[in-house]
């Protein structure tokens, strides 16, 4: 699902292939710019196998059944909007899909372990192998033969960083005949100017002594958990106060019980946690926020706290009324954590605009805005370098993906230059992969 402008047209163009005749989709993982057009091509005629690890199957159905209550809730204000200005929208004033539509798709999905190969047909296997990214996400192995001849092809998915916490490191390869590789980060590394850890602990105590709170846009997704984990530990080793500290999204909170139902996806150091009885996902202080009134009441509290709300790029949910609250206060700290697209709110604001729009109300941008760049789930050039390090023979073919167009093509002209056979393909472009 494309989640930025200008691309978000695209949502709603027909698939550029007839989905009936598709026999399978092989997901990498639930994040929603892969797995959030599920619904409408299943909508559209799939009906084939959805393949994904367990972690996946299990997270999939909180992100698509939000997703879904998202479009419903915004074409019935589109609706209401528009007839009171007496006017029409670009698109339709009905959502890309419903939850009902969402129900459909989910009985498609079978799970498969990672290291084990699956025949799709006599001709075609696959293997999902950890991608160190978030709970349950994979790197697709394909292997395709026919008359004696073979390829074999790597999908990336989504990269991870290596040492994070939490998950395990991205799964390296030796040969391919083919790599489709991510590019998000190509062209930078997460550079912080001290551990991640260390300087969540700095910006919360400045923030703390300052009198103001620390709000954090929050992915629902491995970010939340990731930043649980990361505070938990502040407060055990006293390096922050016992502050109040709210996760504001039911949407994360659900997220966190699925990791929790799978401590075999996480580290060796998360694992361990467990297994002596301690949740990595609780410490005190923590509260799980889920109605719209226990929401609400944050913004009561005297003195300061910490509050994680989604969405993480503040194009919606329950981070635009606490930013409400908290951007024109200069003791206040607005902390990114994540990917800022291009167009959206976040963006705006870590871009240091002196004002911005929030439900119609032209706001002054008075808070602190800091930014970590050390959390984020994918590798950056250096990792990607690292990544493609690991194939003893270079493959016939690299294509780069998952990125801005100059970054990508940055990232493959470094890659030409080492000799590299790079390409970025345009949207809708076709290759034919011939076996050798």
């Amino acid at each position: 699902m494309y989640q930025e402008r200008p691309y978000l047209e695209r949502n709603w163009d027909l698939f550029p292939f007839p989905p009936g005749e598709v026999d399978a989709l092989l997901l990498t993982h639930a994040h929603m710019d892969h797995s959030g057009l599920i619904p409408k091509l299943v909508k559209e005629g799939f009906s084939g196998r959805i393949i994904a690890t367990a972690a996946s199957a299990e997270l999939l159905p909180i992100v698509l059944m939000d997703a879904a209550r998202l479009q419903e809730e915004d074409a019935a204000f589109k609706k209401k909007r528009h007839q009171k200005e007496g006017r029409k929208g670009a698109h339709p004033e009905v959502p890309l899909y419903t939850e009902a539509d969402v129900e459909k798709a989910l009985p498609l999905v079978e799970t498969i372990a990672y290291g084990k190969t699956l025949s799709l047909e006599p001709s075609l296997s696959v293997v999902f192998h950890d991608a160190g990214h978030i709970l349950g996400s994979a790197m697709i192995e394909m292997l395709a033969g026919e008359a004696g001849k073979t390829a074999r092809l790597i999908f990336s998915g989504d990269v991870g960083q290596w040492n994070k916490p939490l998950v395990r490191d991205p799964s390296v390869f030796e040969a391919a005949d083919v790599v489709v590789m991510e590019s998000t980060y190509g062209d930078r590394d997460h550079r912080d100017p001290i551990d991640p850890q260390a300087l969540l602990a700095k910006i919360i105590n400045e923030t703390v002594e300052a009198g103001g709170n620390v709000v954090i846009p929050t992915f629902a997704l491995e970010r939340a958990q990731e930043l649980i984990y990361h505070l938990g530990r502040l407060v055990r080793t006293k390096r922050i106060p016992q502050l109040m500290t709210f996760l504001d999204s039911p949407m994360a909170t659900e997220v966190t019980e699925v990791f929790e139902h799978h401590p075999e996806f996480l580290d060796e150091e998360a694992f361990a946690l467990f297994k002596s009885g301690q949740n990595p996902f609780r410490f005190p202080g923590l509260k799980l926020i889920h109605s719209i009134e226990e929401s609400k009441a944050i913004n009561r509290i005297k003195g300061s706290c910490i509050i994680l709300a989604g969405s993480g790029m503040c194009t919606g949910g329950r981070i635009k009324h606490h930013l409400v609250q908290n951007i024109s206060r200069p003791e206040s700290t607005i902390l990114f954590v994540g990917y800022q697209a291009r167009g959206t709110l976040g963006r705006q604001i870590l871009d240091h605009a002196a004002e911005v729009r929030i439900f119609g109300r032209n706001l002054s941008v008075k808070a602190h805005v800091e930014e970590i760049q050390g959390f984020s789930a994918h590798a950056g050039q250096s990792g990607l370098l690292e990544w493609l390090g690991h194939f003893r023979l270079r493959p016939s073919y690299l294509f780069l993906t998952h990125g801005d167009k100059d970054v990508s093509h940055g990232l493959a002209d470094r890659l030409a230059k080492e000799g590299w056979n790079v390409h970025v393909p345009d949207y809708g472009e076709e290759w034919e992969i011939k076996l050798v």
